[in-house]
């Protein structure tokens, strides 16, 4: 199933660190799957190489708000997605009012009741959006902007 085939291939990022600010063997990985310069915020590049790995067509963007142009699931404050059930895979964005749009994107893993459980790149411990590795994050539900699924 190509779901497990994502899950697996972002669960085994886990733990990988950046050696630099947004710098790194792998970080630089991300960053040239999205076609962006060492040094780049990755949260985006993240997920556009988790899926280049198992042959997703999807995005090809460092830019947050381009993983949620088409196949949205969720949007917070929106009738039409009320009844969102939680599908490893599926990318999470949140909104920072001092950018006036979404800038910070990860994996959905699960749910566990109001929370989902994530893995995203460019965090940290505190859930930053300029962090330091691919942290495994609690995220309450309503913190949650937009979700886009790209596994059919």
């Amino acid at each position: 199933l190509k779901q497990n085939e994502v899950r697996r291939t972002y669960t085994a990022e886990l733990g990988v660190r950046e050696t630099g600010f947004n710098k790194g063997k792998r970080v630089e990985e991300y960053l040239k799957a999205a076609n962006l310069k060492p040094g780049s915020a990755w949260c985006a590049a993240f997920i556009t190489w988790t899926f280049k790995q198992v042959g997703i067509k999807a995005v090809v963007s460092g830019y947050s708000p381009n993983w949620f142009q088409s196949n949205i699931v969720y949007k917070r404050d929106d009738n039409i997605n009320r009844h969102y059930s939680a599908s490893a895979g599926d990318v999470f964005g949140l909104y920072f009012e001092s950018k006036k749009r979404i800038a910070h994107v990860g994996f959905i893993d699960k749910q566990d009741g109001s929370y989902f459980i994530t893995v995203e790149g460019n965090t940290n411990e505190a859930g930053s959006r300029e962090g330091d590795g691919v942290y495994r994050k609690r995220r309450h539900i309503k913190t949650i902007y937009a979700i886009s699924r790209w596994i059919k």
